[in-house]
């Protein structure tokens, strides 16, 4: 029988765990990929592959979240790539990639450039196979995408936000 002054020590136990029990370390990670929406639009055929002009090809990333729960959400990336030609277009890929997201811990600001930035970089790669492998179905040369740096996009983003904010305030007076 251990008297008073014995001291139990249990070293497997998590210090970040609350005196409850709860873990209250910050954690997130991606729970699962997934298609939600693919289109492959191949209007011109079969008379876009006779034409011998090289295309305009144009990509457009938007990126939204929803939360699912408290500490799921659901982030999307969504991707277009056109290829136009003088004659018209020759091909168009929607998608509409995402991921589920669990956060749990994570302070909002974190948090939310975990969701904008992150969760994009994770996402991209397989985005990116999944649009090239479109396009060479519709019968065109795979579509390499170069590598997108969603943290940058995500800081332009908030600087771009912060200066429209700004605009609107009045000017400062100098007085404290």
């Amino acid at each position: 029988m251990a008297d008073e002054n014995d001291v139990l020590t249990d070293l497997n136990a998590d210090p970040a765990a609350g005196s409850n029990g709860a873990d209250n370390r910050p954690t997130f990670g991606v729970l699962n990929q997934y298609v939600k929406d693919l289109s492959v639009e191949n209007p011109n055929a079969p008379t876009s592959y006779q034409w011998q002009e090289q295309p305009r090809v144009d990509i457009q990333v938007n990126i939204a979240s929803k939360a699912i729960t408290d500490e799921v959400h659901e982030v999307e990336l969504k991707m277009t790539a056109r290829a136009d030609a003088e004659q018209g277009a020759m091909y168009i890929v929607e998608l509409a990639y995402c991921g589920l997201v669990g956060i749990r811990n994570v302070p909002d600001e974190h948090a939310h450039a975990f969701l904008f930035a992150e969760t994009p970089r994770l996402l991209f790669p397989y985005a990116r196979s999944i649009i090239s492998s479109a396009v060479t179905e519709a019968g065109f040369p795979p579509l390499m995408l170069e590598p997108m740096d969603f943290g940058a996009l995500y800081q332009q983003q908030l600087e771009a936000r912060a200066a429209q904010q700004n605009e609107g305030a009045p000017a400062p007076t100098g007085n404290a």
